[in-house]
């Protein structure tokens, strides 16, 4: 730590300064400037979301605005476009601001108007990454994953410090690509799991990941107008499918009508005993996951159907979670036991069963080959954006 310029006093070149406020820079500054910018929100009115404290919102008589915030970004929303003009009035008088206009790119995501609805893509993002490792000119591939290959830590040579770092760079930027893309969830939570002691082996595995993005750089994830308000979902499990712990992989993805607006793929924190625990323990993290989203859409005013459906293609997940008998078998995993079967028991959930190879969720859990990729992306409404049809 240095005295700031302008600011030095020679004759202790040691000292530091005490702050008197937050500084740009500082861990504490972003907490201080949320601190700032909430305590000037509700003064104007508006109520910070229980479900997600990044969301403000406010609503009297016909006039709703929604405001969304990361750090010093916002995008602003509102039912009345005057509403909207006024609000910068207020905020302009406390803070620099800049009006960006309509809402076409916030954080590296693209917004897409279309005929039918919107579509958010990473194009610009993904290309950058492409150009940023050298396989902007790659030649594509059409699955993330190898259907044949099972990664695991032993595989191949160790890498040495500096690839290293640049393995965790690149599945760190890999992750960031994930918010717009559930097509490469699976992949790149497989990849995640061998950050700190990354091999040859599993770099490659990497590269195919970048390939296939650049195969599908221009997809993005497509929200059409549906009057259905309906909260779903669909989870599913690859049982033991880790070959180093034989941990489970669970992954879910959830609905808001006919659009995908959560999903999931990830590694099981224990080991399950069959493949109904594996599935029961995936039910429950998508159980929990429709639970928000319902809170979120109460907070907004958003009437939806009291009863959310969710299915799985495990017969005895879906006989546990409606038996009011606890089973023997079922200790080792009693908290999602009781989690799942009281929203059943209370009408607030249904769970349906669903052949696997109908279910949505499967490529969350495992590596699957062309064929049921492409039917995959088309379930998670993932299409390729279309310049001559946004409005």
């Amino acid at each position: 730590m240095k005295q700031p310029p302008g600011y030095e006093k020679k004759s202790m070149p040691n000292y530091v300064c005490k702050l008197d406020k937050a500084l740009y820079g500082l861990k504490q500054a972003p907490r201080a400037w949320y601190s700032r910018l909430s305590t000037k929100l509700s003064e104007l009115g508006f109520v910070p979301s229980k479900a997600d404290t990044s969301l403000f919102f406010y609503k009297k008589g016909q006039v709703s605005i929604f405001l969304l915030i990361y750090v010093d970004d916002i995008i602003v929303a509102s039912s009345v476009p005057d509403a909207t003009s006024t609000l910068l009035q207020e905020l302009s008088k406390d803070f620099a601001l800049k009006d960006l206009g309509d809402l076409h790119y916030f954080l590296g995501i693209e917004v897409h108007k279309v005929k039918d609805g919107l579509m958010l893509s990473q194009e610009k993002y993904a290309s950058d990454l492409l150009r940023r490792v050298g396989m902007y000119e790659c030649k594509p591939v059409s699955t993330p994953l190898s259907t044949s290959e099972k990664l695991s830590v032993n595989e191949g040579t160790l890498l040495g410090p500096q690839d290293s770092t640049q393995y965790r760079s690149v599945v760190g930027a890999l992750q960031y690509l994930t918010l717009t893309r559930p097509d490469i969830s699976f992949s790149i939570n497989k990849v995640c799991q061998f950050l700190h002691a990354p091999t040859t082996t599993h770099w490659a595995a990497v590269k195919r990941i970048l390939r296939y993005v650049k195969y599908t750089v221009d997809t993005g994830l497509k929200f059409c107008r549906n009057p259905s308000l309906l909260v779903s979902g669909f989870s599913d499990a690859d049982w033991a499918g880790s070959p180093d712990d034989r941990r489970s992989t669970g992954g879910f993805a959830v609905f808001l009508g006919p659009n995908l607006v959560s999903w999931s793929a990830r590694k099981q924190a224990t080991v399950s005993r069959s493949s109904i625990e594996a599935e029961y323990k995936a039910l429950a993290n998508a159980t929990a996951e429709i639970m928000w989203v319902q809170t979120l859409l109460q907070e907004l005013g958003v009437e939806s159907p009291r009863a959310a459906k969710l299915w799985c293609d495990n017969l005895g997940a879906k006989y546990l979670s409606a038996n009011p008998i606890f089973h023997a078998r079922t200790k080792h995993i009693e908290v999602d036991f009781h989690f799942v079967r009281e929203r059943v028991a209370r009408k607030l959930l249904e769970i349906a069963y669903i052949s696997t190879k109908d279910q949505v969720a499967d490529g969350f859990t495992k590596a699957i080959p062309v064929r049921q990729m492409e039917m995959f992306k088309n379930n998670l409404n993932l299409e390729r954006v279309k310049i001559e049809e946004e409005c």
